[in-house]
């Protein structure tokens, strides 16, 4: 075998690895998360203090 074949095969065999490794490097919050009296800024992504007016 070559060497280019054999590389080939090494990233063909870890690249599922990879992808789900990236998976959770991102923290997702989304409405049911917030706590009470916070609403989720779709902006920000983030959950904010509503304001009493």
């Amino acid at each position: 075998m070559t060497l280019k074949t054999i590389l080939s095969a090494a990233v063909l065999a870890l690249a599922p690895t990879l992808v789900a490794a990236e998976c959770g490097w991102e923290k997702k919050i989304n409405a049911s998360q917030c706590a009470d009296g916070q609403s989720f800024d779709a902006a920000t992504g983030t959950c904010v203090t509503q304001s009493t007016s």
